[in-house]
């Protein structure tokens, strides 16, 4: 392929990026917690996450569920951490993160929760949801979170289709 008929692709890639940040500026004003200054950047993280995902719509759903799982993840080792400060102090949280994440990998041996990658993805949009996003807490960043995910998942559809009929089109050429 060319690059002048590679240059659509990039081009496709951009036009989709502008519409998830006017998307988000659409919507991050209804989405809690309210104020919040944006929340994209868990679009186009599960965006990547569905090209990882071998760009199948199952490989989709199996990242969108490990996001949930991700997210239940956190919510353990935040919980755990809590409960244990009193006895273990600064070992805690360590404790709580290697144990959990030691039992994460369990998951790995069902097809449907087997996407390890977008569990760890998934627990660490929730994580930074919880310690960046004023306001947050373990329902609304589960809901926030799970909504944008959504829509970057949906991109990554959009994109692959775009791509492999644009493709098909300039290899009959």
């Amino acid at each position: 392929m060319t690059l002048r008929k590679f240059a659509v692709i990039p081009l496709i890639i951009g036009v989709l990026a502008f519409g998830i940040q006017l998307l988000d500026q659409l919507l991050s004003p209804y989405m809690p917690p309210v104020p919040n200054n944006g929340l994209s950047w868990i679009c186009f993280q599960s965006w990547a996450v569905y090209f990882f995902s071998q760009s199948t719509v199952k490989g989709g759903i199996k990242a969108f569920i490990g996001y949930g799982i991700g997210m239940i993840i956190s919510i353990l080792i935040m919980t755990l951490g809590k409960i244990g400060m009193p006895l273990l102090g600064f070992f805690s949280v360590p404790i709580a993160v290697g144990f959990v994440a030691f039992l994460a990998i369990f998951f790995e041996r069902n097809e449907w929760t087997s996407s390890i990658p977008a569990i760890f993805i998934g627990a660490g949009a929730f994580f930074a949801f919880m310690n960046y996003v004023p306001g947050a807490t373990f329902s609304n960043a589960t809901f926030t979170i799970m909504v944008y995910c959504f829509i970057g998942l949906f991109f990554g559809f959009i994109t692959t289709v775009l791509r492999t009929k644009y493709e098909k089109s300039v290899s009959k050429k």
